[in-house]
């Protein structure tokens, strides 16, 4: 047996068109590879686009690619990831699984007040495939709750549980705050645990769980992922070996500067003078200023002229990190390199003390927020799309 695991492939995510293009690149040759690979199967573990409600141009490289697979026999499953769904749980993988691209494993039904999902069987190798979705702000939880792990776990031959959900036995330390769920709310006795959501590259063996593998995205979301990853990849499952596949785009380069105690104007002579011998040629550049400077402002720093520089001496992209990087005289505003799932997690959670609200009413917030963020439909009018966000507004505040 033999197949592909992607995840968080995160399409449309970049706003840089020259960023833009690489997730989908990426996308691209994780197929192909699977493809010259000869897999029986790939599975996509959520976050397939950004969004709910992708680009047309971005949707038709993806269809191309999917129907690729198709024309191979090569056959996709899929759940759904926290930003694959809308607040009305209106999914594009259910237009892809219409047009006979993928298959949605996430399927069950509920007796006797409990989650029981079924199986959906690869006809090639006989693998029994299911999963969960995932949901923004973790609200999957509660079908996890419900879950019958009992029947799950019963089930014969080999086995493959797909998820999109931050498990806490495999959560860095980095990401120590963000919110997860521990292994043993996933059926025991798999084969292979087929992760998503944290963009992590990880394959664990734990007490009773086999082959917990978290691939990454498929291309970094942040210049956070940029400097830990350096590139994409996904996992190839081949008889019973897992092994990652880096996807090799453009090769990534980090330079760190110390601005402590210095002043705005040797600094920048400092950092002109480091690049000038250096090669940067089809490079993503990432940049990181550090400490307090002597004197001036931050804003002395000459930015552009680095920039220029930079792409002077064929730089494919360049971005900066001045997150750490401050002044006596001026205090510049910290913007911290977390999702926005995680800022708005952690402005909720601030405000717990003052307020019995956010104790009581968390999830309903998490809702309203995700109906705020929709996005309107390429071929939608700002009337309908007004009124389709006031009717889930007064649906979700009804109910």
């Amino acid at each position: 047996m033999k197949f592909a695991h992607l995840a968080d492939c995160h399409i449309g995510g970049w706003r840089d068109q020259k960023m833009k293009d690489l997730p989908l690149t990426s996308f691209a040759y994780a197929i192909n590879e699977s493809i010259s690979e000869s897999v029986d199967f790939v599975l996509i573990s959520g976050d397939l686009f950004n969004t709910s409600h992708p680009q047309i141009d971005s949707l038709k490289v993806v269809v191309k690619k999917l129907r690729e697979l198709k024309e191979k026999h090569i056959q996709v499953y899929m759940v759904a990831g926290s930003h694959d769904f809308s607040a009305t749980g209106k999914t594009i993988i259910d237009v892809l699984e219409e047009a006979g691209l993928i298959i949605n494993v996430v399927r069950g039904d509920v007796i006797d007040s409990k989650l029981t999902l079924r199986f959906t069987v690869d006809k090639k190798t006989g693998a029994k495939i299911t999963g969960m979705l995932g949901k923004k702000g973790s609200l999957e939880k509660k079908y996890y709750d419900n879950l019958d792990t009992l029947m799950l776990e019963k089930e014969n031959g080999f086995k493959i549980f797909m998820f999109h959900t931050s498990i806490t036995e495999l959560k860095p330390k980095e990401l120590e705050r963000m919110e997860s769920s521990p292994i043993s709310m996933l059926p025991r006795g798999f084969d292979y645990y087929a992760g998503g959501h944290v963009h992590i590259v990880e394959n664990k063996t734990l007490d009773g769980y086999k082959n917990v593998v978290y691939p990454g995205p498929t291309f970094p979301n942040s210049f956070s992922e940029l400097e830990k990853l350096k590139t994409g990849g996904f996992y190839i499952y081949n008889n019973g070996h897992v092994n990652y596949t880096p996807i090799p785009l453009y090769l990534t380069q980090f330079l760190r500067f110390d601005a402590n105690n210095k002043l705005p104007e040797l600094l920048n002579q400092e950092i002109i003078k480091s690049i000038s011998d250096k090669e940067f040629t089809d490079k993503i550049v990432l940049l990181r200023f550090e400490g307090t400077l002597k004197s001036g402002k931050t804003s002395d720093i000459d930015f552009s002229k680095i920039f220029r520089t930079l792409y002077a001496k064929g730089a494919y992209f360049v971005m900066r990190n001045t997150s750490r990087l401050e002044s006596k005289e001026f205090e510049e505003i910290q913007i911290k390199e977390d999702s926005v799932e995680k800022i708005e997690e952690k402005i909720m959670d601030e405000h717990k003390s003052g307020t019995n609200l956010f104790n009581d009413e968390k999830d309903t917030i998490k809702h309203l927020m995700g109906v705020l963020s929709q996005e309107k439909n390429e071929d939608e009018k700002n009337s309908d799309y007004e009124k389709k966000i006031i009717t889930e507004l007064d649906k979700l505040l009804t109910q």
